[in-house]
């Protein structure tokens, strides 16, 4: 009976498995069709670059695709960090980091624009008793923030591309 048992159970889970062998995503990063010739980065230059050499990640891929168009980026990115919430004596128990960019990306020949973006996050997080605890969650806010400005720049490009 367990032997019976063990054998349905492989074959329901082999069943499962190989029903997902063909499986390839809707947003699939590799089939992007760019390649970046050039950038330019304005405001906060640190958390543009970071944003810059994940796109320039991507576009690496697609180099030995014939394709390819190669584009101009600008991108454009400020933080802010401001308190929300102050208790009687004075002193933050809360502050909001907020980051926006704006992403212009550019034909690199005909200087045609092909997508112009902005995106806006923002994530809030209580001050802690030692600084250095409410700094390293600033920094944990605002990686988070930077991967959903990525994320949602990814989809954009993919949606622009698809229209095409």
């Amino acid at each position: 009976m367990r032997k019976i048992f063990y054998l349905i159970a492989f074959l329901t889970l082999l069943i499962f498995i190989n029903g997902c062998s063909g499986y390839k995503p809707i947003f699939a990063s590799v089939d992007l069709g760019f390649e970046i010739a050039d950038y330019k980065i304005k405001g906060n230059k640190n958390l543009g670059r970071k944003i810059y050499f994940r796109l320039y990640k991507l576009s690496k891929l697609n180099k030995n695709n014939t394709n390819t168009q190669s584009v101009y980026i600008i991108i454009e990115t400020t933080k802010n960090n401001e308190p929300i919430a102050k208790n009687s004596a004075g002193k933050v128990l809360e502050y909001r980091v907020s980051l926006d960019t704006n992403v212009t990306i550019k034909d690199f020949i005909s200087d045609k624009e092909i997508l112009n973006h902005n995106l806006s996050f923002s994530s809030s997080y209580k001050a802690q008793d030692q600084y250095s605890e409410t700094i390293k969650l600033e920094k944990q806010n605002v990686e988070n923030l930077l991967n959903k400005t990525y994320q949602d720049l990814l989809i954009k490009v993919t949606e622009n591309k698809l229209r095409k």
